[in-house]
């Protein structure tokens, strides 16, 4: 995420302050190039785009 630039900001949630250590140290990893080219490669902009659930299960938890 930020590999992405400025103007994007992940927020990632947890329950435990392990996890948030486990988040905070993502922070360390560094991405070349050829990473983020390979990232692209694999899950491309836009591959999670779409409803969350079929319309069908939306109804049941939009209520």
């Amino acid at each position: 995420m930020l590999a992405q630039g400025e103007t994007i900001v992940p927020i990632f949630g947890t329950k435990r302050r392990t996890y948030l250590d486990e988040n905070l140290r993502a922070l360390d990893v560094q991405l070349t190039v050829e990473d983020l080219r390979r990232i692209d490669d694999i899950a491309p902009p836009g591959v999670a785009a779409g409803a969350r659930y079929p319309e069908t299960m939306q109804r049941l938890v939009s209520d």
